[in-house]
């Protein structure tokens, strides 16, 4: 009698592990170089042997992307991702596929992208899934300054930083003497895309590189610094010209 109770048991366990919907993206991440055409996919598997409605959402964080009815065909989409987000749904008995298809991906579209499905009388389970979208985007070409008068025994900054870049970007900055001989940067820390230079004199002037990148591409400014003596205004005797 114990062991036919273990077996009702085991199979009750088994049946409401079954008897639940299942929503999966295959991946907890996915990334893509901006510009591309892509498509997220996203499946389930219903309790139920055939599927008389099914409500189909995809969302941004917290923006609806778009809204499938299902069996009507229906696709209601946000004006904001108009012309460029269909879904591809196939469903057969209660296993479906309900893919994001989205073309031209910007930088707007980083986020937690969430796929929902929802089948009356099948509520119980997972109903939904996520994942990260993450664009790809090289640094843009980086705009190199100097803070300071570049004048004997002053303390200067040299920037560098590229306005768009994701992955985030690292920066380097290397260095040429005069005679555009390659040197170290002995008397300077780099901090970020800062360099910051102290007591300057006639040997820190030369050529200074920066390299901003990311595991996509690089891309380089370069600054020609001249460090010079004070300037000294001596006004001139009276009379004199």
């Amino acid at each position: 009698m114990e062991k036919r109770t273990s077996v009702i048991a085991f199979f009750c366990v088994v049946w409401s592990a079954v008897a639940a919907i299942q929503v999966d993206i295959p991946q907890d991440q996915y990334e893509f170089a901006r510009g591309d055409n892509i498509t997220l996919p996203c499946k389930f598997q219903s309790a139920l042997s055939s599927l008389k409605l099914a409500i189909i959402s995809w969302t941004a964080g917290e923006t609806v992307i778009l809204t499938h009815y299902h069996p009507a065909g229906v696709t209601n989409i946000n004006p904001k991702y108009q012309g460029r987000v269909s879904v591809d749904v196939n469903i057969n008995g209660g296993t479906g596929k309900a893919d994001l298809k989205l073309s031209s991906i910007t930088m707007a579209d980083n986020n937690e992208i969430r796929c929902l499905v929802l089948i009356p009388n099948d509520d119980e389970g997972k109903p939904a899934d996520a994942a990260t979208l993450t664009v790809l985007v090289g640094p843009s070409p980086p705009i190199c300054k100097v803070q300071g008068k570049a004048e004997y025994g002053q303390n200067i900054n040299l920037t560098c930083y590229s306005e768009e870049g994701s992955p985030p970007l690292s920066y380097k900055w290397e260095s040429r003497d005069v005679k555009n001989t390659p040197r170290t940067l002995t008397s300077g820390t780099d901090q970020g895309g800062i360099l910051s230079l102290s007591d300057i004199s006639k040997e820190t002037s030369g050529f200074y590189i920066c390299t901003s990148s990311n595991n996509i591409s690089s891309a380089t400014c370069n600054i020609s610094l001249a460090v010079n003596p004070p300037n000294m205004d001596i006004d001139s005797p009276a009379g004199q010209r």
